[in-house]
């Protein structure tokens, strides 16, 4: 189940951060505190990472080329004070068809509601739904640099270093 925790989190914000019409809020320099909840991953979960506007950027630069051939839907449109993103990707043999749609204030606090259906199903998984909540907590931690995201229990990770290294598609 963790799997699929990692996979929604990576879905939602790579897909989310390319594709848009406009430009998408950037969250605010600093140390958020990201909370995950779905009954698919077996409750919450959580975590904290160092953002920048240069993680955000280039979270939307290098995702471009990837998402292109693998998505053949990646819309952004707004719908009052809320984004919707809707998209149709291909995942593992699997096509994903996810709507997520953000809220909040992305300098202090925002909420992501995301829902994806399988089709075939992805290792027996036919739906998944998430919540996402980010507070703003304050500067980085000593040591941290930008993309560096602490969950209990696992080793850190730096987003902006898996970005990197994923594979461009010619």
């Amino acid at each position: 189940m963790l799997y699929f925790f990692l996979l929604a989190t990576l879905l939602t914000f790579s897909t989310a951060a390319s594709g848009a019409s406009f430009d998408p809020p950037k969250r605010k320099s600093g140390l958020w505190e990201i909370k995950i909840s779905s009954a698919q991953a077996g409750g919450s979960h959580m975590m904290q990472q160092c953002v920048d506007e240069k993680s955000d950027d280039l979270a939307k630069n290098d995702m471009r080329g990837t998402q292109k051939s693998t998505c053949s839907k990646n819309e952004f449109h707004k719908e009052g004070d809320k984004i919707v993103h809707d998209s149709v990707c291909k995942v593992d043999g699997s096509t994903a068809k996810t709507r997520s749609i953000f809220s909040g204030r992305f300098d202090s606090a925002y909420k992501v509601e995301s829902k994806s259906t399988f089709e075939p199903p992805m290792e027996g998984m036919r739906e998944t739904s998430s919540r996402m909540e980010g507070k703003w907590l304050g500067a980085c931690k000593p040591g941290q640099k930008s993309g560096d995201i602490s969950m209990p229990g696992m080793p850190n990770i730096n987003m902006d270093e898996i970005m990197k290294n994923l594979p461009k598609n010619p």
